[in-house]
């Protein structure tokens, strides 16, 4: 019932403006990647576009590498949304530095989140457990196991790296390493749903950190030399450090940029905080939803968040949506 309501709301609200489209605007392009977060900030662009704004949108399927090739190669697309910046390499060096791109906003805030955590309802519990030392002293109140990255992800480099720093093993714990990123997760609510111990490494926006109250617990300061090296999975003597905040930026190209000032002006303002986008993947997969359904609940339910994004104009097109 959830999906077809959402998914008649956006049927209805396309309407009106479709016909106004290449009239106000003309065709715009922007990356649609092949993840989920991506997916549905491109669905929530994609309709302020068409139905504030008038543009003919088309969403091009794509991935951060094959992004940068079209961009190097074609000048397109014309936006490229949810750029992880730490994996775009050289590519997107050089379209910098050769000024054929600009930056523009974070579209997550404060970006790709990761680290140790545990379920909120254990830290409540016992407030001790906030920091990694008052984890070490009381291995058995977090379970006595560390869930890990599986092999072949760059998290399990690192965290490899950080358990040798802290001597986890040492503390007491048992180190387990999951063979996917479907039985990480799946350990994470198995125990929540039972209200047990859980305590490992996890990374958002994602599912589970909508759908559970996790707490990211005190790994200490951040150390940029520390945790480059913790990337070495030869790293000789590594050291304990917090992981930071990934960027993940929208950007255009500078064409487009000058021809359509306007949408890149929105573009700028289109920021999810990452809980709200764990929160909003947690909604689509319980509602086995679309990702333009889960455009349009975000769109309903949260005008506060977004309504300062648009211009006047795109105000009064959209107004039936910031009146609900």
């Amino acid at each position: 019932m959830k999906r077809f309501i959402y998914g008649a709301a956006f049927a209805v609200l396309a309407a009106p403006t479709a016909a106004l489209a290449q009239e106000q605007c003309g065709e715009v392009t922007i990356t649609q990647m092949n993840w989920d977060s991506a997916a549905i900030v491109t669905a929530v662009s994609k309709f302020l576009m068409e139905q504030g704004y008038g543009c003919d949108v088309t969403a091009v399927p794509s991935d951060t590498t094959p992004a940068m090739t079209s961009l190097s190669e074609n000048n397109e697309p014309d936006i490229v949304t949810e750029l992880w910046v730490n994996s775009a390499g050289d590519a997107y060096k050089k379209l910098k530095a050769d000024g054929k791109i600009e930056e523009l906003g974070q579209v997550l805030d404060p970006g790709g989140v990761e680290g140790w955590w545990l379920p909120t309802y254990l830290v409540k519990a016992h407030p001790e457990l906030a920091t990694i030392e008052g984890v070490m002293a009381n291995p058995e109140l977090v379970g006595g196991m560390f869930n890990n990255c599986p092999d072949g992800w760059g998290c399990r480099i690192v965290n490899d790296n950080m358990l040798r720093a802290l001597d986890l093993e040492g503390a007491g714990f048992k180190i387990f390493n999951h063979g996917s990123g479907e039985t990480l997760a799946t350990s994470m609510a198995s125990a929540y749903q039972d209200e047990k111990p859980w305590f490992g490494y996890y990374w958002g926006p994602t599912t589970p950190l909508g759908m559970f109250d996790m707490t990211s617990i005190d790994l200490g300061e951040y150390n940029e030399a520390a945790h480059l090296a913790n990337q070495n999975a030869d790293a000789a003597d590594p050291k304990p450090s917090a992981f930071p905040a990934a960027p993940v930026l929208t950007i255009v190209t500078k064409d487009f940029m000058t021809s359509h000032p306007d949408i890149a002006a929105l573009m700028n303002k289109v920021t999810f905080k990452t809980d709200t986008m764990s929160q909003l993947l947690a909604w689509k997969e319980e509602n086995n939803a679309t990702n333009e359904e889960a455009a349009v609940y975000f769109l309903t339910n949260n005008p506060d968040e977004w309504s300062d994004w648009i211009n006047d104009a795109a105000k009064e097109k959209l107004s039936p949506l910031l009146k609900q």
